[in-house]
């Protein structure tokens, strides 16, 4: 088997694919999230949307207890999380952004 030559008597394209192999960009594209498996993005949904509602739950009891405003920070804090929650489900199914040269 002859190789290819990959100095510089080797043609641009030949030189560009040996580069771009060396960076690691011809790599296939990532799988959709959970594998593309129903049950597994159906997961990830729910516990993305959860642990945002958990921790901002959380947060909201600590501070009203801190400052003593018992419903305040609580109704604050469960919107901020289903906000942050269903912005985590929109940035995975959302398209991937194309980065145009300028």
């Amino acid at each position: 088997m002859v190789e290819k030559p990959v100095g510089p008597e080797a043609s641009f394209e030949e030189r560009l694919r040996a580069a771009r192999g060396k960076q690691g960009l011809d790599k296939p594209p990532p799988a959709p999230a959970g594998g593309g498996n129903p049950w597994g993005i159906g997961m990830r949904v729910g516990v993305e949307l959860l642990s945002a509602l958990v921790i901002a739950v959380g947060i909201g009891l600590l501070l009203d207890r801190w400052l003593h405003t018992l419903p305040l920070f609580l109704i604050l804090f469960v919107l901020l999380g289903g906000a942050a929650g269903i912005l985590n489900v929109w940035r995975m199914f959302a398209p991937p952004r194309q980065v145009t040269p300028k």
